[in-house]
């Protein structure tokens, strides 16, 4: 949710005592229990983070375990289309649905840096309640640490999922195939454009808002309805370019796109154009590129359009038995250009 957005109940924790952070409250006193007992545990509430221990008793979940962890480092903390709280578990729910697996727990560690304004973090942490309740995932343990001012107000954050695979085999790049369909989900660039706009207070002719989204559902209605999902990747730091080289490289085939077919809003491209970025770098939140054996690729692709976040799917390449790690882009002009993997970073602290 954006600062305009906000319409929540004021924060729990009393301001007069604790106006922001600092580092006289430490990390194991009054300020943490405040913080525990009056502004997070009510917001997470369920019974597994009610246990109150030092970690907590998971039931058997009857399947294989998938697990992954992300930090989210952001500036800003709130973004057109999203803030650090939903990137959080948006983009860890994401990377368990591009394993192919049904996400469950979460855990959330905070690192609060002294300075951080109070009502600034009940935002976030009302935020990644609202999340996990939209994705069914379920808060079970966590960690807060405050640090010593360093540039003034900054908020951390290291996420941990765990999920369960409910069908076999996993997606995974060893499975991508020569003849496979390369398969994007929507447009490309909002959110690294967003939150670059956001960060350097740029207005863009008509808004951009970040794509950032929950993936898991469009995932399982792929999976369900049985579909050979090869591999599944979001393209998020680098941009889709960095995915399809990784992927390559990973799979030992190559990749031929037609730059053409790739969706990019025309306020992205114009952005792009004015900052000198190329859209197939920047980063996304909300969009997964997908490997599928040519004959289920339309059947793949009716199932995304029916899925308001993949109304823009559409092929934009296929996978080839040329040069392993060779991913090689078509223009409309009958030329070439071979993708690398981005050098430098156009667009810090986008996720």
């Amino acid at each position: 949710m954006t600062e305009t957005e906000w319409k929540g109940p004021a924060c729990p924790v009393p301001l007069s005592r604790y106006p922001r952070i600092v580092m006289a409250h430490g990390s194991g006193g009054r300020l943490t229990r405040d913080l525990i007992g009056r502004m997070f545990r009510p917001v997470l509430a369920n019974p597994l983070l009610n246990q109150a221990h030092d970690g907590t008793v998971l039931d058997d979940p009857g399947g294989r375990i998938v697990m992954t962890t992300d930090s989210h480092v952001i500036r800003p903390l709130f973004f057109p289309g999203g803030d650090i709280g939903r990137l959080s578990v948006f983009g860890t729910v994401n990377d368990l649905a591009m394993c192919g697996a049904a996400p469950r727990w979460l855990s959330l560690s905070l690192i609060l840096e002294e300075g951080l304004d109070m009502e600034t973090l009940w935002r976030v942490i009302r935020s990644i309640g609202e999340a996990a309740r939209e994705t069914g995932v379920t808060v079970v343990t966590g960690d807060t640490k405050v640090i010593d001012r360093r540039g003034g107000g900054e908020l951390l954050i290291n996420t941990t999922g765990i999920g369960v695979l409910e069908r076999e085999p996993a997606p995974a790049p060893a499975r991508i195939r020569p003849g496979d369909r390369i398969i994007l989900s929507g447009d490309i660039g909002r959110h690294g454009i967003a939150v670059m706009c956001a960060r350097e207070g740029l207005a863009l002719e008509g808004g951009i808002e970040s794509d950032c989204a929950p993936l898991h559902e469009i995932v399982g209605k792929l999976l369900a309805v049985g579909i050979p999902v090869h591999c599944l990747r979001d393209p998020t730091r680098g941009g889709l370019a960095t995915a399809l080289v990784e992927l390559a490289a990973d799979s030992g085939t190559c990749f031929r796109i037609a730059e053409e077919a790739v969706p990019v809003h025309g306020a992205v491209q114009g952005a792009c154009e004015l900052l000198g970025l190329d859209p197939l770098y920047v980063a996304n939140e909300g969009r997964f590129v997908m490997f599928v054996p040519e004959e289920s690729a339309e059947t793949a692709l009716t199932v995304l359009r029916k899925d308001p976040s993949g109304e823009r799917a559409c092929i934009i390449g296929r996978v080839e038995s040329g040069d392993p790690g060779r991913v090689v882009a078509d223009n409309a002009f009958g030329g070439t250009r071979i993708l690398d993997l981005l050098t430098g970073d156009p667009l810090p602290r986008i996720c």
